[in-house]
């Protein structure tokens, strides 16, 4: 008697050869068209046979045909290799072909300020991948959460990690004001003015906030400045600042489109506040599915793009 929780072990092409013999009618023609002898073909079945503890093929000196178990035996396990071929197929496809879903996380500012018209480019040039966008400033564990790409971004070098990490580009925290803000209390011409100035500034403990701020060559000017207003992100932030709430500072990525559109303003162009890195991350080991190479190399091209009209 065999036991019921045995599997077949390695029997894959045993079950290929009995599929064979009741397609093609005989044991000779099923040999045939796997390119093997009959004898070969006959252990296969036999070796099946004794795994199953069933009769598969009734045989007789001129022909062969299935029992009633291997019959019903035929019928699933047909269906078994055609899901597992179609499998196989897909597998092989996504490495080189871009389609299937795509889940990408990424933080609230990014999110909410660049990517949707970068997205919405992306699925007009590629219409079999679909997309699915987590915003949160939170690092998610890739595996865990079925996470195909991550974009993070940081000012200094990333941890040690088990992912394939991507440099996408680099940027600049800048300060920013509306141009309306600016005509009615004045563009500052040195960091110093800034005390005479609005400041819309991150969530931190209540008092002055430190803004540290180095030149084109790299000289430094600490200022403490009392903000006027405070907000936990920069996607509210630069909303507060497009409104007319001061002046604040915003990672050059996240300004763009309002700085290009007239929205915004670079207040003292010759200084910024600090440098990153965004790095797009995947799943480390086998080289990543071609829809997540597709996404990252437009998503790099787009950044270059995005950073190059407000530089020119």
């Amino acid at each position: 008697m065999v036991d019921e929780s045995e599997t077949l072990g390695g029997a894959l092409e045993d079950l290929q050869a009995f599929c064979a013999v009741v397609e093609f009618g005989s044991i000779s023609a099923a040999a045939r068209q796997l390119q093997e002898t009959k004898g070969g073909v006959s252990r296969r079945i036999s070796r099946l046979e004794k795994r199953l503890g069933a009769a598969l093929l009734a045989r007789t000196s001129r022909a062969v045909s299935a029992t009633e178990e291997g019959t019903a035996f035929y019928l699933k396990a047909r269906d078994a290799l055609s899901l597992l071929t179609e499998a196989t197929h897909d597998a092989r496809q996504s490495g080189s072909v871009p389609k299937g879903h795509l889940r990408i996380t990424a933080p609230m500012d990014l999110g909410i300020d660049v990517l949707p018209p970068i997205l919405v480019r992306f699925r007009a040039q590629h219409p079999q991948i679909s997309i699915e966008l987590l915003l949160t400033d939170s690092t998610l564990d890739l595996a865990a959460n079925r996470i195909d790409l991550a974009l993070r971004a940081t000012p200094g070098n990333l941890p040690s990690m088990n992912y394939r990490a991507s440099i996408l580009c680099a940027f600049t925290i800048n300060l920013y004001a509306a141009p309306g803000y600016l005509s009615v209390n004045s563009s500052p011409q040195t960091p110093q003015q800034l005390t005479e100035h609005n400041l819309v500034a991150g969530r931190e403990l209540a008092g002055l906030t430190s803004l540290e701020m180095k030149d084109q060559r790299n000289r430094s000017i600490e200022l403490l400045l009392q903000p006027s207003v405070r907000t936990s992100d920069y996607a509210s932030a630069q909303q507060l600042l497009v409104a007319g709430a001061g002046i604040g500072p915003l990672p050059d990525l996240v300004a763009a489109s309002s700085l290009a559109c007239g929205k915004l303003e670079h207040v003292l162009p010759a200084w910024h506040l600090s440098q990153g890195t965004l790095y797009a991350i995947s799943l480390g080991g086998a080289e990543a599915p071609a829809r997540v190479r597709v996404f990252r190399e437009f998503l790099r091209s787009e950044l270059m793009l995005l950073q190059g009209k407000n530089q020119s």
